[in-house]
């Protein structure tokens, strides 16, 4: 049977806080034949990063703890506070959030405005990063006490670019929120000139800045978008396999509205097409523990802390117990 890429392959599927539009002709092409129709660097095209860019993901054993916006429980979301405890905690990986600012900074915050965590009712798009570093990024975080007890601590947004220098030993998952191609080219440009790209996946909601990111060479991992995802569910493993995912990570939450997305069928299906699956955001431990019964190759949390104590003594976690293996000392 000749396959090819018509939209009826596309199932006309709508998930819960996933939306499935046409796919791009370059999402469908089989990977050999998209290496010669999109745009690739001088490093890819002669293979210098093949080995090397995918081996910081590919080479640590899951199942893997991920650190939601860091350990965002205990500290302000998106702040070098919360990346430094989620680590210190065992997190594997670092989730966060990056918008670029009028000036082109990426700053690390999941909202488009600073309303909800620094109290500015400010598009980061209409600001130079040089107001959005004087926001109070304690601002939004909310104790268990129901306190804004970080506010006024002098924390403050982050450049990603400063991340990435005060963590150089860190890998993140990077979620790229709405930015245009210009923009997008300053961000593998720093990434580049850092040469973090093995240890950044990054990953977007849009389909079209994962697209972007491709056909600007991006070397390191990615992550499947909101339409890839939809994809995944819905479309049969044989068409998914003759047209395959560009990315190598699919991050989706358990469920959307009434279908269950921890099924045994699609972690199979994800085995099959070599995807990781990673569930977010899961905060309770006996949730995490039944999805590392099930299969998932990683867990996304906001309370690392919590979560550790599971993967301290789940049969699935072997391999996070060697890695985190502290010394005793008399």
């Amino acid at each position: 049977m000749k396959l090819s890429a018509p939209e009826a392959l596309l199932p006309k599927h709508r998930l819960e806080g996933f939306t499935c539009g046409e796919p791009a002709l370059d999402e469908w092409l089989p990977r050999r034949t998209r290496a010669n129709t999109t745009a690739e660097s001088p490093g890819l095209r002669q293979g210098r990063y093949t080995r090397s860019i995918m081996s910081a993901w590919s080479s640590i054993a899951g199942p893997l703890l991920f650190a939601h916006r860091g350990a965002s429980v205990e500290r302000p979301e998106n702040t070098l506070p919360a990346f430094e405890l989620g680590l210190e905690l065992g997190a594997d990986v670092l989730e966060l959030d990056v918008h670029p600012s009028r000036d082109g900074v990426f700053v690390v915050l999941h909202d488009a405005t600073g309303s909800r965590m620094c109290g500015v009712e400010r598009a980061l798009s209409d600001c130079d990063w040089s107001e959005i570093a004087g926001w109070d990024a304690g601002f939004g975080f909310i104790d268990r006490d129901g306190q804004r007890s970080m506010a006024g601590r002098g924390i403050h947004p982050s450049r990603f670019d400063d991340v990435l220098d005060a963590l150089p030993g860190a890998l993140f998952n990077v979620d790229v929120k709405d930015a245009r191609e210009p923009e997008l080219r300053k961000l593998l440009a720093l990434l580049r000139a850092r040469g973090a790209e093995p240890r950044v996946l990054l990953t977007s909601f849009l389909a079209e800045v994962l697209g972007s990111v491709r056909r600007l060479g991006y070397a390191g991992p990615l992550g499947l978008s909101q339409r890839d995802v939809v994809r995944l569910v819905f479309t049969p493993a044989f068409v998914t396999r003759r047209f395959p995912f560009a990315g190598s990570r699919a991050q989706i939450p358990t469920r959307s509205g009434p279908l269950d997305l921890t099924r045994p069928g699609l972690l199979d299906k994800c085995r099959a097409l070599g995807l990781a699956l990673d569930y977010w955001v899961i905060n309770e431990p006996e949730e995490a523990r039944l999805l590392l019964q099930r299969g998932a190759d990683g867990i996304i949390t906001d309370d690392t802390r919590a979560l550790v104590q599971v993967f301290a003594s789940a049969p699935q976690t072997s391999a996070w117990r060697a890695r985190h293996a502290r010394v005793e000392t008399a």
